[in-house]
């Protein structure tokens, strides 16, 4: 198996944060300007642009694109310790690039795509936690070796992101990514909910771990002994 350089995968994962917060949070500007996209265009975004960033950095980099999915591949022991943060800064600083930009084609006062509560608090970290959490546990069930199928990986887990998207992202912003919230927050100035969409998708993809594990197929004992004749 061909070993990636770890330059290689940081670039990747800043250069596909920042397509991500280009097209996912772009989506959402440009409708807040011109409505010609609608909700359901801007959770298409996100689908689309994720869909498009694992087939197209996944062989270098497995395109996490998202901390705690990096930090839920560490967690499962599939990812190692020593690149976990390299590859949280690299996406950290791809989400602040890419909110950059988005912000050059913004109005004045845009929340350059925040995810920000309808409601609650409370309520928003309820409904990340678990969003992270069936996004995550998806995604370790799809990139196991006994499910792995090339582009059907990919349309998996961009369909989850535009559903979830489509869905939740009214109430919550749907974001299920540290780096995709924060980066709009910090440049737009909306930080008064950060917090949420830090901490629950963290909890979020520790909990699809444990679940995950559950899951894992396990044959009995008696099924692995040789048949007597």
């Amino acid at each position: 198996m061909r070993t990636v350089l770890l330059r290689h995968c940081l670039l990747a994962e800043a250069l596909g944060t920042a397509i991500l917060l280009i097209f996912g949070t772009g989506a959402a500007v440009v409708d807040e300007q011109t409505h010609a996209l609608g909700h359901g265009g801007v959770a298409a975004a996100f689908g689309l642009v994720v869909l498009i960033l694992i087939q197209g950095l996944g062989h270098v980099s497995g395109a996490h694109v998202n901390p705690a999915v990096t930090i839920g591949f560490w967690a499962a022991g599939r990812f190692p310790g020593r690149r976990v943060l390299p590859y949280v800064a690299a996406q950290l600083v791809g989400a602040f690039i890419g909110s950059a930009l988005v912000k050059l084609v913004a109005t004045p006062g845009s929340a350059l795509g925040a995810t920000l509560p309808a409601h609650s608090a409370g309520q928003a970290f309820g409904l990340e936690l678990f969003l992270t959490f069936w996004l995550m546990l998806v995604i370790l069930r799809v990139t196991s070796s006994f499910y792995e199928q090339g582009l059907l990986v990919g349309l998996t887990i961009a369909a989850v992101v535009g559903l979830e998207a489509l869905v939740a992202g009214p109430l919550c912003g749907a974001s299920m990514n540290p780096a995709r919230s924060l980066a709009p927050a910090f440049v737009s100035g909306h930080l008064e909910a950060a917090w949420v969409y830090v901490a629950a998708p963290l909890a979020g993809v520790l909990l699809a771990v444990v679940v995950d594990k559950l899951l894992e197929q396990r044959v009995p004992a008696e099924a692995e002994a040789p048949a007597k004749t």
